[in-house]
């Protein structure tokens, strides 16, 4: 009984952090079960009545889904390319310059990461009102970039925190300008952090709900469509689509980790020391 108890002590905190990862895969497990369900109709039935692939051979069948979708990934696509590039240049500047604002700058970087999402997008609304812009897509791809930036700059900043500089010192000395030592140096050794900060742009934007049905107009997202026909029954579709899109982002997930694996292998080669003389 002793031993028993000993071990579970000792193994606490990876038991937990086992059945934490569990509870949050229980819905996307669900999800994914069910888009195998033999489902009496078109309309999805958490009521499992035999397994079939005729959903997933019949993926696209429903044209209102893809055209959601589509916009979805044109939207998360765009608006994580601008967020990556402004939040990217925006966290070197805070972390390896000293101007005037900079601590007020990091605070005001924090806020809309912990500012409710219906305030922001009722902001928004009142902002493209006042100033006559028509509800749409370019009105969706301004607000999910503003709200993108802040995530991608905490982390791509905690990436530069822990940058070791002497490689970039040596490759001057070596006789490399700045841009070159940017792109052969800095931005390789960056990449897993640049990656991982898109992946979490994307996933926000294909994701939001809040802020988007403040700002949409017309234009209808993936998350818009599933709540506009939850009421009326959601398409088995949407369950097949759900989860090949989270196929795709564990497919990122593993490529960012073996990026960053791949980058402080990268980051620990230091050249050998001279013998000593003598």
């Amino acid at each position: 009984m002793s031993s028993a108890w000993a071990s579970l002590r000792r193994n606490a905190l990876l038991l937990y952090a086992g059945l934490a990862v569990v509870y949050m895969l229980v819905p996307i497990a669900v999800v994914g079960l069910f888009s195998f369900d033999k489902t009496a109709g078109d309309k999805l039935d958490y009521t499992w009545s035999g397994f079939t692939l005729d959903y997933w051979q019949d993926a696209f069948a429903d044209e209102s889904v893809n055209e959601a979708m589509i916009t979805s990934l044109q939207l998360a696509a765009l608006s994580t390319v601008v967020a990556t590039a402004i939040g990217t240049l925006m966290a070197l500047a805070l972390v390896r310059y000293q101007f005037r604002g900079r601590g007020v700058s990091n605070l005001l970087i924090i806020l809309p990461m912990a500012t409710p999402e219906i305030v922001i997008g009722a902001s928004l609304l009142s902002m493209f009102l006042i100033y006559g812009i028509q509800l749409g897509f370019t009105t969706l791809f301004i607000a999910h970039v503003m709200f993108s930036i802040s995530f991608v700059v905490v982390v791509v900043r905690s990436r530069l925190i822990g940058f070791d500089r002497s490689l970039e010192e040596a490759a001057a000395d070596l006789g490399a300008r700045p841009l070159t030592a940017f792109r052969t140096i800095t931005l390789p050794l960056l990449a897993p952090g640049i990656v991982a900060a898109a992946l979490l742009a994307f996933a926000l934007s294909i994701d939001d709900f809040v802020i988007s049905n403040f700002n949409s107009g017309t234009t209808e997202t993936f998350p818009l469509y599933i709540f506009g026909v939850s009421l009326r029954g959601i398409p088995v579709q949407v369950n097949v689509l759900a989860t090949l899109l989270f196929l795709v982002t564990v497919i990122g997930i593993v490529f960012v980790l073996w990026q960053q694996r791949r980058a402080e292998r990268m980051a620990a080669v230091r050249p050998d020391e001279e013998p000593a003389l003598g």
